[in-house]
């Protein structure tokens, strides 16, 4: 007689997480965009598992920030820019906007770079064509196109990511020496080093994450009805299956990162690739998954090439979107990606400028795979600012009230905020050493 509940439970309990799943899952796969991939693999192919440890040691920093953007918009119903607005002068409300735009941006234009350099392992279209093309794609789609619905189809484009778990456990790996650097950390106080290491943490933590899902948390409330009087409806169950969101999106995204550092490390570095210039040079790192297919090395650049451009689809939105949201907050503009066009047209007007100045980045001559990496530090260097204001915002019982930050949340986020400044400050000294 009890055997029908509980062949019925676990079912119900995956049914009931992956309705939990959204603006946490989302924001994950998002963060292992383009311009993480090419950071990734080029941290693995030039220092090998030096950089390894980064993966563990940012999870529950990275888990504690993007909890606290998540709570910032659920508490307050209010994106983050709109929050600062209310509670700050607006030279720091200029600031932050300022910031965001120009390194989601440099983002874009990073990001629409490596799609057009990787479609180019497939097809022999010019760069100029290719990345005009992918521009009008990503608008008509982003303007005209319900956004969850295309961010659902995309997600399964984002599985191309999985190329890397798998090939992991193909390659013959040295596991003590992974497992050793995994937790173990390695510092070499060189520029090179740093560079890199502020574009990992860069690339993991970003300023288009922290806004993206704050506002995301809003979207979800108002298509919900969580909004009344402007003014949200919480409960601890709400608060909980946040954070169970926030956290796989954030596990499956870390599990993404040290899955590609490992297997750069082992299949570029190894057979001494230690700098990635190319599409192509990071397409190499997947070519033990097919080695035993005919046409291997197309293959690879087959899997690389759908990875790349599905994530780049669904990051770009996510970029130019949270630069939106950061400028229409700021000027009390209608705003949201579930709005019409003749009823949010500012916010539409800032995505199309912001994705077409970022495809203007792609003509002055920088390298698009460098540009990613460039882009990765940059946002390495203006999340440091954000974060603390993040740290402060979340903290604040007048405007947080019972869900302010904890002392675990706290300490570390105040903790994310010094480790990320100590590397740009470090970096920055040892340019001008």
């Amino acid at each position: 007689m009890n055997l029908k509940p509980i062949t019925k439970r676990p079912k119900n309990k995956l049914i009931r997480f992956l309705r939990v799943l959204g603006p946490g899952l989302t924001t994950g796969a998002a963060d292992d965009d383009p311009s993480g991939i090419a950071t990734y693999s080029q941290t693995g192919a030039q220092f090998g598992y030096g950089q390894l440890w980064t993966a563990l040691y940012m999870l529950p920093f990275m888990i504690a920030v993007q909890e606290a953007c998540a709570r910032i918009g659920m508490v307050t119903g209010r994106g983050i820019a709109s929050v600062v607005k209310l509670h700050y002068n607006k030279t720091v409300l200029y600031g932050v906007v300022t910031l965001v735009l120009v390194a989601n941006v440099i983002n874009i234009g990073a990001d629409i770079g490596a799609m057009a350099s990787a479609a180019q392992l497939l097809v022999p279209i010019p760069f100029v064509i290719l990345t005009l093309f992918f521009t009008i794609i990503i608008l008509l789609l982003e303007i005209f196109t319900n956004y969850h619905t295309y961010s659902r189809i995309l997600k399964w484009l984002a599985l191309a990511l999985l190329a890397y778990p798998i090939t992991l456990f193909i390659v013959h790996q040295p596991w003590a020496t992974v497992m050793k650097a995994t937790f173990i950390p390695h510092f070499e106080f060189t520029f090179s080093f740093l560079f890199i290491i502020t574009g990992v943490l860069g690339t993991t933590i970003s300023p288009y994450m922290f806004f993206w899902e704050a506002s995301q948390e809003v979207e979800e409330e108002k298509e919900h009805n969580k909004l009344i009087d402007g003014k949200p409806v919480i409960s601890k169950a709400a608060i909980r299956n946040m954070r169970i969101d926030n956290s796989s999106g954030m596990l499956f995204s870390e599990f993404a990162t040290w899955s590609i550092i490992v297997v750069g490390a082992t299949v570029l570095h190894q057979s001494g690739i230690t700098d990635v210039k190319t599409a192509a040079d990071a397409a190499k790192a997947l070519e033990p998954l097919v080695h035993s297919f005919p046409h291997a090395g197309f293959l690879a650049k087959l899997i690389f090439s759908v990875g790349i451009i599905g994530l780049g689809l669904l990051a770009v939105p996510v970029l130019s979107g949270s630069a939106a949201y950061a400028v229409c907050e700021a000027f009390a503009w209608d705003s949201g990606l579930n709005l019409k066009w003749n009823r949010a047209k500012a916010f539409y007007l800032v995505i199309c400028v912001a994705t077409l100045i970022g495809l203007l980045i792609n003509f002055i001559g920088i390298d698009p795979v460098k540009a990613l990496v460039y882009a990765a530090v940059l946002n390495g260097v203006a999340a440091v600012p954000l974060l603390f204001l993040i740290v402060r915002i979340s903290g604040n019982k007048s405007i947080m009230g019972d869900y302010k930050n904890g002392r675990l949340s706290n300490t570390l986020l105040w903790l994310t905020f010094l480790a990320m400044g100590a590397a740009a400050i470090a970096m920055f000294y040892t340019i001008f050493k």
